[in-house]
């Protein structure tokens, strides 16, 4: 999977801003852009990719002030609509013409906003944010939070020491895995690193406070897919998701927590796959 970094302009207010993003390309077919959670990277997604690359031109992305990716300058904010026209400007520069998006978290926010903006063919969603009440809100930002804080009071070698048992992963990542056991040592250690030096976290997490998603996204397929074991966004608002778009197919996971990709590959794959047929 060849990874690169691409700089582009995105318009703003204050003029065009240089932006730089970080991300991986495989596969042929159709274009399938991947976009990771909050405090994630783009290898969230490596489970799925292979899967994916055998009918899609899979392109996973580090979101701006995450993984690879350097922090957005100033003076744009990590809010919402600067983020979609980032991934407008990105799609633009890479030449894809309204590719079909997946997103899971913060990602399948953004996703769903791509779709409204119609610059996307197809939505797949996979535990959206945006769609609960202020109690879920306020206890999902106060878990993650307390990763944030974890990951970055951990020395490296105690992560390392941590990721090689069973126990180990799950005490590093049981909140956003149903099955962190499955997850490989050195995956484990990678994204706690990402979550730790997330430059664009704290002002992420800031810019969503008031985020509720209340559109209808009508005209394209719209999949909202959510695991059974969610402990960061609980199932019942795939059940919101769906009455604010009674059109979306909503799909559930059995047994897969809030980043499904890990928990059973297979499946994630199908569903995507299924959600981006042309």
């Amino acid at each position: 999977m060849s990874s690169a970094t691409l700089s582009f302009k995105v318009p703003s207010a204050h003029g065009p801003q240089p932006v730089t993003v970080s991300y991986a390309r495989v596969g042929h077919g159709a274009p399938l852009l991947l976009l990771h959670g909050i405090g994630h990277h783009r290898q969230a997604w490596d489970p799925v990719v292979d899967i994916l690359a055998a009918d899609r031109d899979v392109i996973a992305v580090d979101l701006p002030g995450f993984g690879a990716s350097p922090a957005l300058p100033q003076p744009l904010a990590y809010d919402l609509p600067t983020t979609t026209a980032v991934f407008g400007a990105l799609c633009e520069a890479l030449e894809l013409e309204r590719p079909h998006v997946a997103g899971n978290s913060l990602g399948g926010l953004i996703a769903l906003e791509l779709g409204r903006e119609r610059l996307v063919r197809s939505v797949t969603a996979l535990s959206p944010a945006g769609f609960w009440s202020e109690a879920e809100r306020r206890y999902a930002f106060g878990v993650l939070l307390a990763m944030r804080g974890i990951s970055r009071r951990l020395p490296l070698p105690l992560v390392e020491q941590l990721s090689r048992s069973a126990a180990g992963r799950t005490a590093l990542t049981s909140t956003i895995y149903a099955r962190p056991a499955r997850r490989a040592p050195e995956a484990v250690v990678a994204e706690t690193r990402a979550l730790a030096g997330a430059t664009g976290f704290a002002a992420t997490l800031a810019a969503g406070a008031t985020v509720r998603f209340t559109d209808d996204i009508p005209g394209i397929p719209v999949t909202v897919a959510w695991g059974s074991r969610d402990r960061l966004l609980v199932p019942r608002q795939g059940v919101r998701a769906k009455q604010i778009m009674p059109k979306a197919r909503l799909v559930r996971l059995p047994g897969c927590g809030h980043c499904p990709m890990n928990d059973d590959p297979a499946l994630v794959a199908r569903v995507i796959l299924d959600g981006s047929r042309d």
